[in-house]
């Protein structure tokens, strides 16, 4: 049965590295993948600003969507200045409406920054909202709330990340999501190096720095790993003790309690399609 899958990140980037494995084997096994940004991403760079850097990302999603056989869209509204009003409220509520996702993937309210935790508080407030008629009228209201979840991070809190559902990576769709990170050149090898001041460390030659790509702590393979590990027992638990003990590389979600309930045979259909 085919299914789809919304995953909504702040940044052009964002979905990708939490959800990028995921996405590549949604759309490998026949699932349409809309992967949404919320804001332009002129914010995220230390030397280029304004539509320059704003069309240059558009590209870099285009790319990495072209990668992974999905579709990427990114809103207008600015880098750095979104916040969680009634007006993009019930943007989000349209959105969710017109695509029908079985699955919305979004950050969680605890996070760093404060476009992650406004898109967080903006989803979560759209979900139930999408099946009241009388709220955004124009855009027919869903029939089911769907199932809403949040994207991995590390911060404790006020709790830690707590997974639902914890989905193995194989390695051929491990490659194909660093193939996505490796098409948004300005996040992975000027900015965010720069901020973290390893921008020095980054190669010049593109076979090269693809592969200290998946060698930096965040986005890299490590990640990755640490993933698998940290939910090692939920991995056991799902696929028993000697598949769940081979699993290398795994991205995790929790389910919101906000959204529709995840069945077993939601889970199987979206969940369990790469391993």
């Amino acid at each position: 049965m085919s299914r789809r899958l919304l995953v909504i990140g702040a940044h052009p980037d964002d979905p990708d590295i939490r959800a990028g494995g995921l996405a590549c084997a949604c759309a490998e096994a026949g699932h349409d993948v809309r992967f949404v940004s919320m804001t332009d991403g002129r914010g995220g760079h230390h030397e280029q600003s304004g539509t320059e850097l704003v069309e240059r990302r558009r590209r870099e999603a285009a790319a990495a969507a072209e990668t992974a056989g999905i579709e990427y869209r990114i809103l207008e509204n600015e880098d750095g200045r979104l916040e969680p009003t009634l007006e993009n409220r019930e943007a989000v509520i349209r959105m969710i409406r017109e695509y029908d996702p079985d699955v919305v993937l979004t950050h969680r309210t605890n996070d760093y920054h404060p476009d992650h935790r406004y898109t967080s508080q903006l989803v979560r407030d759209a979900a139930y909202m999408v099946t009241v008629p009388n709220v955004c009228p124009d855009v027919p209201a869903l029939e089911s709330n769907p199932v809403f979840a949040y994207l991995l991070d590390t911060f404790e809190r006020p709790y830690p990340f707590t997974p639902d559902v914890v989905v193995p990576i194989a390695d051929e769709l491990v490659d194909r999501k660093y193939d996505m990170l490796d098409c948004h050149e300005s996040q992975m090898y000027e900015w965010l190096p720069h901020n973290k001041g390893e921008l020095e460390s980054v190669p010049n030659d593109p076979d090269e720095r693809r592969e200290w790509l998946e060698s930096d702590p965040i986005p890299g393979l490590e990640e990755m790993r640490e993933t698998a590990d940290r939910f090692r027992d939920e991995l056991i638990g799902q696929y028993g003790a000697e598949r769940g003990r081979e699993i290398e590389y795994a991205e995790a979600f929790e389910v919101s309690e906000y959204g529709g309930p995840l069945t077993p045979e939601l889970s199987d259909d979206l969940f369990s399609v790469s391993f």
